[in-house]
């Protein structure tokens, strides 16, 4: 494993600096080649380079998002630039444009089959997408521009990141908080106050437990302000060279750009998508923001619920209702038996075997190490980092990284995979463990998922490794864990309490499980509402007022617009690679609701199911079209009943959506 104990910001120029010339010389290799093309001498280096790549990123770019001293998160941003721009670059270059279609051209290349004729066609996919046939003019402007969006999308994402604010509160304005809660506060900086942050496991907890109204509000619009002032200007231009790009590569849009190469094929499908969900889910959010205002209006007098007002309500409805107190449940969810009872669930289900290593070469002492074997042979297939807790200057949400490509190419022996998962969850005190809320169980699996998908890959190439699959297929494999996190049955397995040991109560798992739905459309229009804010701004209209894009798409909420906010400068997805993209969260729901029915037929950690699982969906990763590896797995076309029954979205009388490319317009249609 890679020592980050001895990492400089010399060590990562460095890492960066000998990873690309690497990489260029195999490339350039390809470039002056005579004489007869094969795949070994003209793809298969392409593919190498980009494994390289893959590592030098590990080494440096990734550390712009963990490591805890500035100058070294600085060398890693500006490596992590260096080493995307050149990636970009690759298929603007002409000589190697050549190479390609003269490979292309050859008997060998008609012939190839599975995953070397797939990436053929997708480098092909990628020259076309470069504009080759424009005017050379054109086409060093798409270069110039694709560069710069690498530059504002690495800036944007460092100013989300470093951005610190929230609210200095004496004691008595946290009446309401759990005391576990306010021992974990760092003080203010006035005498006698504590900070209460925007750091995840501040936040919301704020949000969901504190009486105070007016502090509730102060603290949501410190977050939808976060980063507006510097990177308003950075969305913006980013927006406006994204609509250049498509217009001069052909396209009506960014989105269609985008789209192109994702399952949806088209904005038209993710519309006529969405279509077929806002009417359901609306009707139903009216009714559940009609309970909230009742309690609200009891508090308060004012029926007007708020964004502010939704996860305090939302809170009191579930102990109210459901008995369900977040503070009581997070007693049973220690860090430390979560963690067990994840690795023996997706153990049990995938055939897998954990053993955790000493992380001292990590880049911080907080962080873990785990081996993952194949618990059938013993051998060892891939490595994966915890990083679970916030700290100042690290990546704010949570995410994970592939560090190293899993690859299982002939001939060769087997390069393992290293992932990484980077989160802010509730940190341990002095007083108490970690204790996560039930929602962080759920984005820790959430996570896990996207780690087994890079981690358990069996491909070839590096370019269809693990999550190197459509863009809105990605978060699949996700969604599906996130769904073990909800049964009685797992939890039973792990969930203990911190100070005695006693198994969390099967009423209170009852209740907790009852309440999953709570304000199920509130919740799945505020998702509409971001994937709405990333379409306003990327179709085919030129002058874009992103004000009023942000406050269009905000209508979908059915929430009153807060205004003096300006949300979409920390919407981070949309500047990260999920650009017109993050549809797919919901879009992946209807399959990942999908292939978990099979575990709920068979047994939630049925080994025949979870074989199948790896074997169809995690083994291939992008060596193969999304839908192909979902027939596969579920034995017929995909449904969206599951996903339908999951919203509470009645499809009685109604046959169930089957659902190949050509048809996802219809999936969620009423």
């Amino acid at each position: 494993m890679y020592d980050y104990g001895q990492v400089t910001i010399e060590s990562v120029r460095a890492v960066t600096a000998q990873a690309l010339a690497s990489a260029e010389a195999l490339v350039r290799d390809v470039e002056g080649h005579h004489g007869p093309r094969t795949f070994q001498d003209t793809l298969l280096p392409l593919d190498r380079a980009d494994a390289l790549l893959v590592s030098a990123y590990a080494k440096g770019g990734f550390l712009a998002r963990v490591h805890l001293e500035p100058p070294v998160r600085d060398a890693g941003q500006r490596a992590e630039e260096t080493i995307e721009k050149w990636q970009v670059g690759l298929p603007f270059r002409e000589d190697l444009c050549e190479a390609v279609r003269e490979y292309a051209t050859t008997d060998e290349a008609r012939s190839l089959t599975g995953e070397r004729a797939r990436f053929l066609e997708h480098w092909q996919r990628d020259l076309r997408r470069a504009g080759h046939g424009l005017a050379l003019e054109d086409r060093a402007e798409v270069r110039r521009m694709q560069d710069r969006l690498v530059e504002l999308g690495v800036l944007f994402q460092r100013n989300v990141d470093e951005h610190q604010d929230g609210l200095d509160l004496t004691r008595d304005e946290l009446t309401g908080l759990d005391e576990a809660y306010i021992a974990r506060l760092r003080p203010g900086s006035r005498e006698g106050t504590y900070r209460v942050s925007l750091d995840y496991p501040e936040f919301y907890p704020f949000l969901e437990g504190s009486p105070r109204r007016d502090l509730r509000e102060q603290l949501l619009r410190k977050d939808f302000n976060k980063a507006s002032v510097v990177n308003r200007p950075l969305l913006e231009e980013a927006v406006a060279l994204r609509w250049r790009v498509a217009q001069l590569l052909g396209y009506p849009s960014w989105a269609a750009y985008a789209m192109d190469v994702r399952m949806a094929k088209s904005p038209e499908v993710v519309d006529r998508f969405y279509d077929g969900l806002v009417g359901p889910l609306t009707a139903k959010a009216s009714h559940e923001l009609r309970a909230i205002g009742e309690l609200l209006s009891d508090d308060t007098g004012d029926e007007a619920v708020q964004a502010w007002d939704i996860r305090y309500y939302d809170d009191q409805q579930r102990r109210r209702e459901y008995g369900v107190d977040q503070a009581a449940v997070a007693a049973y969810l220690p860090l430390d038996r979560v963690l067990q009872g994840m690795l023996q669930v997706t153990g049990d289900a995938f055939g897998l075997q954990y053993r955790r290593i000493e992380a001292e070469r990590a880049w911080h002492p907080d962080v873990m190490l785990y081996e993952i074997a194949d618990r059938a042979s013993g051998e060892t297939l891939a490595h994966c980092y915890l990083d679970l807790f916030p700290r100042e200057g690290k990546f704010g949400h949570a995410a994970a990284w592939m560090l190293e490509a899993g690859l299982e190419a002939p001939g060769e022996s087997r390069h393992t995979a290293v992932s990484a998962v980077v989160a802010n969850f509730t940190k341990p005190s002095a007083r108490s463990p970690s204790l996560l809320r039930h929602s962080e169980v759920v984005t820790l699996f959430h996570e896990f998922g996207h780690v087994l998908h890079e981690c358990l890959t069996r491909t070839e190439l590096a370019r269809f490794s693990g999550t190197r699959t459509e863009t809105d297929f990605v978060e699949a494999p996700s969604q599906i864990m996130e769904h073990w996190t909800w049964s009685a049955e797992v939890l039973g397995r792990f969930a203990r309490h911190h100070e005695t040991g006693e198994p969390i109560p099967p009423g209170l798992v009852e209740q907790l499980v009852a309440a999953r739905d709570l304000n199920v459309g509130v919740k799945t229009l505020r998702q509409c509402y971001f994937a709405f804010l990333d379409l306003g701004m990327h179709g085919p209209e030129r002058e874009r007022d992103l004000d009023e894009i942000y406050r269009t798409a905000w209508q979908v909420t059915g929430l009153p617009f807060p205004d003096d906010t300006f949300d979409p400068a920390s919407f981070a997805h949309v500047m990260g690679g999920y650009d017109a993209g993050y549809y797919g969260y919901l879009w992946s729901n209807v399959y990942g609701d999908d292939m978990f029915s099979r575990f709920e037929e068979k047994g939630l950690t049925s080994a025949e199911v979870g074989a199948a699982y790896r074997r169809e969906i995690l083994q291939p990763g992008g060596s193969r079209d999304a839908m192909d590896l979902l027939r596969a797995f579920l034995g017929r076309a995909p449904s969206d009943r599951s996903f339908l029954r999951r919203l509470g979205i009645d499809d009685e009388g109604r046959d169930p959506v089957e659902a190949p490319p050509e048809a996802l317009e219809v999936v969620g249609a009423s």
